[in-house]
């Protein structure tokens, strides 16, 4: 029982981190989706509890000649590897919610059985398949060349192998301010709603009465 609702809160909860308020404490994550940076997958479009339903296919017919200079594109821009980066996310969102309910001893072998499985229903190609009618319907065809004409360049190039570090390195300085702003809130909002001080860490300088394991020094009368 444990074990299929560790599971469901997985399926359930892994949405993309960037839409997600951050908590206090630190966290991490996902960069959001830039040419070169490993993409996340969109949230759920059901709610939690419902069973997820596939994409319908795209009707629209793609010019041969505008599928491959998106495929190159797309290539080139290493978003190409958009499916592979998600199953690597959502592996690694599935092995952090059955540890808690599997052993260590059969967690190895589980997440081998299910990253094969994984592998076989939802390959990497596939995903790029749909990817091709919706840069067809977001880019023209003069789009799509002046891109590959900018990607091509060095300046492009330095930009698809920068991106992700950028990315990630900003979204990280982004969540410490964040984090720094919801925790003066928090603290400017403690003698209000006194339950939040036993809940937010000690100011710097400060220690956490007894947190050593010692009972607190009485003071003098």
């Amino acid at each position: 029982m444990k074990f299929s609702v560790a599971i469901l809160a997985v399926l359930c909860i892994a949405g993309p981190a960037p839409a997600q308020t951050p908590a206090p404490s630190t966290q991490s994550k996902p960069p959001q989706h830039q040419p070169g940076t490993p993409a996340q997958p969109a949230a759920p479009a059901h709610e939690p509890g419902q069973a997820a339903t596939a994409p319908a296919e795209s009707t629209e017919k793609v010019d041969p000649a505008k599928e491959a200079a998106i495929r190159h594109l797309m290539d080139i821009t290493e978003t190409a590897k958009l499916g592979d980066n998600i199953a690597t996310y959502l592996t690694g969102q599935v092995r952090e919610g059955v540890s808690h309910a599997l052993p260590p001893e059969s967690l190895s072998k589980f997440m081998d059985a299910f990253s094969q499985k994984l592998s076989a229903t939802s390959p990497g190609p596939a995903v790029a398949d749909a990817m091709v009618p919706i840069y067809s319907k977001a880019f023209s065809m003069e789009d799509i060349q002046s891109l590959t004409q900018f990607y091509e360049s060095p300046l492009g190039q330095r930009m698809v192998k920068a991106l992700p570090d950028v990315v990630q390195q900003s979204q990280a300085a982004g969540i410490q301010i964040e984090q720094a702003s919801a925790l003066r809130i928090l603290r400017s909002m403690s003698d209000d709603y006194p339950e939040l001080k036993q809940m937010l860490p000690p100011e710097k300088g400060q220690s956490t009465p007894g947190a050593d394991g010692a009972a607190p020094t009485p003071a003098p009368k």
